[in-house]
């Protein structure tokens, strides 16, 4: 597996504005790389994006991965969260909607794949196996760069950011009633 120290300033111009936190193999076995979070509004809710590889399925299994994978995925935490489900969930949902359009984005293969009830909600991979291990860094860059550029072209990078933003403007209160209004979302 190649070392990850590269992948921060890779991604970074893409994740303008992200925070990036190193994910190491000592902490979690299957994944290596970083997580790149919209700031937060509240401690616990998180949004972001996750670049590095995967090492083992354990997991992952739901992704059906052959390890060692290049992995680029959107998350919004906690699953089940009042954030998730409006962000991920709702029928109408900006990542659904990000979804469908990426998935025209993505002619080739391997094209994005929508998960409504895990962590990686908005998940691209792809196996190592069959490259040769003296490419793994440099097919990988490939791989990041084109995928993280998708998911800038998409505007979830700037969804995220503003949705982020706004979040920490918001009083809490406001953002309870607004959550327990039957009009949410305008008449």
């Amino acid at each position: 597996m190649p070392a990850v120290g590269w992948i921060r300033p890779l991604a970074a111009p893409y994740l303008r504005g992200f925070r990036a936190r190193a994910q190491s193999a000592a902490a979690d076995g299957s994944l290596r790389g970083y997580w790149f979070e919209a700031p937060r509004a509240r401690a616990g809710i998180r949004r972001g994006f996750f670049v590095g590889y995967l090492n083992a399925s354990d997991d992952f299994t739901f992704l059906e991965p052959q390890p060692p994978e290049c992995l680029v995925f959107a998350f919004v935490a906690p699953v089940g969260g009042a954030l998730h489900r409006r962000l991920v969930r709702a029928p109408d949902s900006l990542l659904r909607k990000t979804f469908a359009y990426i998935r025209w984005l993505t002619h080739r293969l391997p094209r994005f794949v929508f998960f409504e009830d895990r962590l990686p909600a908005m998940v691209r991979h792809r196996s190592m196996r069959e490259w040769p291990a003296e490419k793994y860094e440099h097919f990988s860059r490939n791989f990041f760069i084109e995928t993280c550029a998708w998911l800038v072209r998409s505007g979830l990078v700037r969804k995220f950011a503003e949705e982020s933003a706004e979040a920490a403007r918001v009083p809490r209160r406001t953002r309870a009633a607004r959550a327990r209004s039957p009009l949410r979302g305008g008449l």
